[in-house]
């Protein structure tokens, strides 16, 4: 059930961002989400991609520093309220969510959304339990 993310230590510069951009489509790799957190200095850009493992390779080809992580895509139900659901469903057995970030695409009428977490196999039992589903990874890829 766990979704590979790519994490990319970006310099904070002109060009560093259209060099990752470039290099992902040269290789043919398709970004389905992202999210980008910067300080003066640097940032970090993590990645949902259809190729996962390609994409690591041909970022690190092109020298840059990047990580794979694993993470949960969750369905989160589109209405007031949804995240509020699962938010409470994985504070309820105690872990915590170290960072989100969603898909604009939607699938199944649900937001999709990623979140990094202490202990994935728990929340994906704890929201599977509450009826959120947590969506397989090839699934993921192809949106």
């Amino acid at each position: 059930m766990n979704v590979k993310q790519i994490s990319v230590f970006l310099e904070n510069k002109p060009g560093r961002l259209t060099g990752l951009t470039r290099a992902l489509s040269d290789a043919g790799i398709n970004i389905r989400a992202l999210s980008l957190a910067d300080t003066t200095d640097f940032g970090i850009m993590r990645l949902i991609v259809d190729r996962p493992e390609e994409a690591l390779k041909a970022l690190q080809g092109q020298g840059y520093s990047v990580a794979e992580t694993d993470v949960l895509a969750v369905g989160i139900p589109d209405r007031p309220g949804g995240l509020a659901q699962a938010a409470e469903t994985i504070s309820a057995v105690g872990i915590n969510i170290e960072y989100m970030y969603a898909f604009v695409e939607k699938k199944g009428g649900n937001a999709v959304m990623v979140f990094r977490v202490d202990d994935l196999e728990a929340t994906a039992r704890a929201l599977s339990a509450a009826g959120i589903p947590v969506l397989p990874p090839e699934d993921v890829y192809n949106l």
